[in-house]
């Protein structure tokens, strides 16, 4: 499957994920939230930023809980919750701000 962001055709699994970490960029998370309907904001960005930061130490994406203490460790308990993440990511905060991260799927995700 593929993945056309400004003339670029990016290979993705059939899940919409990118098999190659090194083709994201914002124009790609932005891409990927169109289609699903959503504008990314600067809410969204800071979730996004974090999981790149955490894949990039870890080298695995976070399982939704870890994800959510983590983001309340870092920006606070009113952002560190399931509800708040789920406004943000309705298709799932793990699953779906992974793939906008340009990230793999997280293991534990169905």
């Amino acid at each position: 499957m593929t993945l056309t962001v400004e003339g670029r055709v990016l290979e993705t699994d059939p899940e919409g994920y990118l098999r190659r970490l090194e083709d994201w960029d914002e124009d790609v998370a932005r891409a990927m939230a169109r289609a699903d309907d959503i504008e990314l904001d600067e809410n969204h960005w800071e979730v996004l930023q974090f999981l790149k930061e955490y894949y990039e130490q870890y080298q695995l994406a976070p399982p939704v809980r870890v994800l959510t203490r983590a983001i309340a460790k870092r920006l606070g308990r009113d952002k560190g919750s399931s509800r708040y993440l789920y406004r943000l990511f309705p298709d799932g905060p793990a699953k779906q701000a992974c793939r906008y991260a340009g990230l793999p799927k997280p293991t534990n995700c169905i």
